[in-house]
């Protein structure tokens, strides 16, 4: 099934999408400020009216050059394109500025594939067995699950725990705006008919994403960007040695970013921090370690691109979002009518593989992409911001009236791209409120299904193992921060 689907992305059509949106995504991932999660953003209301295939092969292609582009920025002029390449500035810009520009480079082209490729790999062959577990579970299990899954996001969150607590409450609070799931009662619509049907998630994604982006952006100032000397950029500049004498980094960091990618909402943004620091605490030479150490490179960009395949796994197998663009793919699958979960894959095999070969396709563009257009890079990142702005704010507007075809949608974005700014000025971390807005109808439903099923008996959600599992995973993240100080205090005091 999965070379079928391969085969049947080597024609003309889908080459050139696939050729097309990779660029497309390499550019949004290089500017400082934007980033591939919102080139999907903008793009899923243009893919409404197209075919399954073609809307998620162009979403797919879109989000991997996006994460792959962001070290072009990071490696250049030392501001990260995307969270997702922080750590790659501490040694790509360095190396770059000892005159081997060409090497740095190199070295982040080749990490950024290995670890795409090599990660939809694992998570093509290990998605099914993983939805064949999940198909053996029952509404508690799913709920526990869900209920785990938004505590973990929310307690690994930047800022204090209440702070991502609170983002996960008004998720869960925003997506009961409409009908309820089971009986059908109205909910929160204050007597307005255009919210029967609930909030829109597409509206949801484009205004805490990109028009709460362009504000922020736009408060700032334009950005001034640095030159940079394109006459030291010319050839390929990585040799096998390179990637010998790293070997051990490569594999260590490709393992953290598939892990971290498959946690719930983590995804590239920390895979990168996580591996750069364990490579720099394991190695034996660790002073060279932000002054243009490869080493570091090859950690930061084979992570968090890893994680692209660790962050596809729970959202096919499971219908859960492994990171923030995870989430807008698995909203892009609810808008074409399909149901994410383990059923996805035995109900649309087609498509899931699709979705893996797709994958693994658009980062064979991208590293050719790369390494032919390298000396073009330092253009992207002289693109005027003021013309950007105004395009993604006309296309936001065009997107979330074509989502719903009523104006009320355009001010819902508008409702939306407010609160991103206020969780903005007041530290609060957004992934906590995208993922409990996904998953809350699914909490409430499996809920309401588990109680309905025991027949009023709350106690199987604790005493079911792997529900009780899960709860338990809940409420470790909710106290770890408690915990955790409490221990070290305890250990320094054993130890004077």
């Amino acid at each position: 099934m999965f070379f079928t689907e391969l085969l049947g992305l080597l024609n003309p059509l889908s080459i050139l999408i696939i050729f097309l949106c990779t660029v497309v995504g390499i550019i949004f991932g290089a500017i400082p400020g934007l980033s591939g999660g919102l080139g999907v953003s903008l793009l899923l209301p243009l893919t409404f009216g197209m075919d399954d295939a073609l809307s998620f092969t162009m979403l797919i292609a879109v989000w991997v050059g996006g994460i792959s582009g962001g070290f072009i920025s990071a490696t250049l002029i030392g501001i990260p394109g995307a969270p997702a390449s922080i750590a790659t500035c501490f040694d790509a810009y360095p190396l770059s500025q000892k005159g081997e520009t060409v090497r740095a480079l190199g070295i982040g082209i080749l990490a950024s594939f290995a670890g795409t490729f090599l990660s939809c790999l694992v998570a093509t062959f290990l998605s099914p067995y993983i939805a064949d577990f999940a198909m053996k579970l029952g509404p508690w299990e799913y709920f526990s699950l869900c209920f785990c899954a938004i505590t973990l996001v929310a307690s690994l969150s930047k800022g204090s725990i209440f702070k991502g607590m609170f983002a996960a409450f008004l998720g869960i609070f925003l997506c009961t705006i409409g009908v309820a799931p089971l009986d059908g009662a109205y909910r929160f619509t204050f007597g307005n008919i255009y919210l029967g049907g609930g909030l829109d998630m597409v509206a949801l994604m484009l205004g805490i994403y990109a028009i709460k982006q362009v504000a922020s952006d736009f408060a700032k100032g334009q950005q001034e960007l640095p030159d940079v000397n394109t006459g030291k950029i010319s050839g390929f500049g990585v040799k096998l040695s390179d990637i010998f004498d790293n070997i051990k980094i490569i594999i260590q960091s490709f393992l953290i970013g598939l892990w971290i990618g498959f946690l719930p909402g983590m995804g590239s943004g920390l895979s990168n921090m996580v591996a750069y620091a364990q490579a720099k605490s394991g190695s034996k030479h660790p002073e060279t370690f932000g002054k243009g150490e490869p080493g570091g490179i090859w950690a930061s960009e084979t992570s968090n691109n890893a994680s692209v395949g660790g962050a596809l796994i729970p959202m096919i197998a499971l219908g859960i979002p492994g990171d923030a663009v995870t989430a807008l793919l698995l909203s892009g699958l609810m808008i074409h009518g399909l149901q994410p979960g383990p059923l996805l894959i035995s109900s649309s095999p087609q498509l899931v593989y699709l979705i893996f070969a797709a994958v693994m396709v658009s980062a064979v563009f991208v590293v050719a992409e790369q390494f032919f257009g390298m000396r073009w890079f330092p253009l992207l990142l002289k693109a005027p911001y003021h013309y950007l702005y105004g395009v993604i704010l006309v296309m936001c507007f065009i997107g979330a009236y074509t989502s719903t075809n009523t104006t009320f949608n355009i001010l819902c974005v508008l409702f939306f791209a407010g609160i991103g700014i206020m969780l903005d000025v007041f530290k609060i971390p957004t992934s906590p409120l995208i993922l409990a807005f996904i998953l809350g109808p699914k909490l409430e439903e499996y809920f309401r299904k588990g109680v309905s099923y025991a027949k009023g008996d709350y106690t199987q959600f604790f005493v079911r193992p792997i529900s009780a599992l899960f709860l338990l995973v809940a409420c470790i993240c909710l106290l770890s921060p408690y915990i955790k100080p409490l221990l070290v205090k305890k250990k320094a005091a054993a130890n004077p």
